[in-house]
């Protein structure tokens, strides 16, 4: 668990549930059965927590501590799984999840991170892998190029809510004023990258030197 704050275990859980829907969706997708599906929701949605903890020595991680860490993957897999023909066709709002989830992550990864007493600019960063790694490992598994590395806005919506997030903790501000803004910049961030096909630069010319 992040903390004791109602308000973050929300956050989590809630970032869990729509990471895992996306992992779901691509595990159906590759003609995957319901084992399938699960495992791959499982990992996506509790793929950036495990790293996250794991690096911080936050020891079990939460995804082992807490049931709920468990339940709510699960449920969301066979949420999946049994309405994936109507989940399929919002390809749009799957993608809005997505981003919701890698908002909710990037904020929640971060303040874990301060907790665990790492400095601005580390906790940042693994802010930021806490959002990511989900959707690399997601990606990894089914056999897919990670999302990071195919030129979309990613990875720089999260370390900017991470950054907020950090920013404003460091103030001593309110966590909603922390939490919040964080979720919302990430959230928006990408929404528009989407909607606007914003892309990061890649290499011109030929491969081949």
């Amino acid at each position: 668990m992040v903390d004791d704050s109602p308000l973050l275990l929300t956050l989590e859980l809630g970032g869990i549930f729509v990471f895992a829907i996306s992992g779901g969706l691509v595990a159906v997708r590759k003609r995957l059965d319901v084992f399938g599906v699960l495992v791959l929701a499982g990992a996506t949605g509790l793929g950036g927590g495990f790293l996250r903890d794991m690096l911080i020595g936050a020891t079990p991680p939460a995804a082992l501590a807490d049931w709920r860490y468990l339940l709510v993957p699960v449920a969301a897999g066979m949420t999946t799984f049994l309405f994936h023909p109507t989940i399929g066709r919002m390809e749009r709002v799957v993608s809005i999840f997505d981003a919701a989830g890698l908002g909710l992550f990037c904020v929640t990864g971060a303040l874990k991170a301060l907790e665990f007493g790492l400095g601005p600019v580390p906790a940042a960063l693994l802010g930021m892998l806490t959002g990511i790694g989900g959707g690399i490992v997601r990606d990894l598994l089914a056999g897919r190029v990670p999302v990071i590395f195919s030129s979309e806005l990613y990875a720089t919506p999260a370390l900017a809510g991470a950054a907020w997030a950090v920013f404003a903790h460091d103030r001593g501000w309110a966590l909603v004023i922390v939490a919040i803004p964080g979720v919302v910049v990430c959230f928006g961030w990408r929404v528009l990258a989407i909607m606007r096909n914003w892309r990061a630069p890649i290499a011109r010319g030929p491969s081949s030197v």
